[in-house]
């Protein structure tokens, strides 16, 4: 896929399932629940153990795969060699640009400040991971597009079923979701993540 499809396949699908696994076996399930659920993009976290063999065993599904909690350039490559489609970190790393930009692949990261929002876009980023965004309100989207109309926010981190309509309404153009889906895993099992997923879809289409 071309850069330009991959952004076009999450600001599309709305919602980001972030998937963060005890195990790699943990975290194949609770994206094949989401995927199942109706999400159609996926963000494995390097906080997984063995994260590669979640690549692995998800390599063809149809979904677009993208990797989280990505630290450094060397991370970065390895998430792309071993398919990821986009980069996401819970910070902005001046490293990591020039190696998602070398290969054509979108890099989200999170920023928390207009600082950081416009070094990002300087870099070459296209959309900004606004983390843990629930340290804000969606009304400071129209509040950072002020000044930086041209900015794309991906709020994660605190969005949950009550409030994803009011971020995308407020001018999201996606959604990650993460702690909810493992809980409702925990708590009830795969039947449960697909479910949950299942309104969340709901919820972004209204």
């Amino acid at each position: 896929m071309l850069k330009h499809e991959i952004l076009s396949s999450i600001t599309n699908t709305k919602v980001v399932a972030v998937i963060r696994g005890n195990s790699a076996e943990e975290a194949v399930e609770l994206s094949k629940a989401a995927i199942e659920g109706g999400i159609r993009a996926i963000e494995l976290t390097y906080t997984t153990p063995q994260v590669q063999k979640a690549f692995e065993a998800l390599y063809g599904a149809d979904v677009l795969l993208g990797a989280g909690s990505v630290l450094d350039a060397e991370t970065a490559r390895h998430a792309i060699l071993a398919g990821a489609k986009f980069i996401v970190s819970p910070h902005f790393e001046e490293t990591i640009a020039p190696v998602c930009n070398r290969y054509g692949i979108p890099y989200l990261p999170g920023c928390m400040t207009i600082r950081d929002m416009v070094k990002a876009m300087e870099a070459g980023c296209d959309i900004i991971k606004l983390f843990p965004a629930n340290n804000f309100t969606p009304s400071f989207i129209k509040s950072v597009n002020g000044p930086l109309p041209q900015v794309r926010v991906m709020p994660t981190g605190g969005v949950n079923l009550d409030n994803i309509g009011e971020w995308l309404a407020a001018g999201a153009v996606a959604a990650g979701i993460g702690s909810d889906l493992n809980k409702a895993y925990t708590a009830g099992g795969y039947n449960a993540a697909v479910e949950l997923t299942k309104e969340y879809v709901q919820k972004s289409n209204q």
